[in-house]
């Protein structure tokens, strides 16, 4: 049986959480969008002649989808990575399992607790738990490398 495969069920369950997580990411650049055209808030002069409007750099309704949408770049496109690695090391698959849902449940957390927002440090620790599971994941593939 291939690793990374669908026969293989840690490489399904991964498959299925990452798909999840990246789905979630491309939602943040449609909620960009969304905010910018209900709002009428637009960063280029084009877009402003396109749509109306006024062009605003750092309106915050505009901005708080943004940085949500930029963390989680900075976090689901890792995970997806070290995942795979994680994955061809044969884990024990309900650890893995609980890994790639810790992660994907946090990323979502993380999204409620920006764009709600709820007070610190409810964000600051969704964001660490999803990061701490791609440092684990990370580590052991590291381990399992013996080179």
């Amino acid at each position: 049986m291939a690793m990374l495969s669908l026969d293989n069920p840690t490489f399904e369950r991964f498959a299925f959480y990452s798909g999840v997580a990246i789905g979630k990411t491309l939602l943040m650049s449609a909620l960009t969008v969304r905010s910018r055209l209900t709002n009428k808030i637009f960063s280029n002069p084009e877009d402003v002649a396109g749509f109306g409007g006024k062009e605003i750099i750092g309106d915050e309704r505009v901005e708080r989808i943004r940085r949500c949408h930029q963390n989680d770049i900075e976090n689901v496109f890792p995970f997806v990575l070290v995942g795979s690695f994680y994955v061809a090391t044969n884990p024990d698959p309900w650890w893995a399992a609980v890994l790639f849902r810790t992660f994907v449940i946090s990323r979502c957390l993380h999204t409620v607790c920006y764009l709600t927002p709820v007070p610190q440090p409810s964000r600051f620790l969704a964001c660490m738990t999803g990061w701490g599971v791609t440092a684990v994941m990370a580590a052991l593939v590291i381990r399992a490398g013996r080179v």
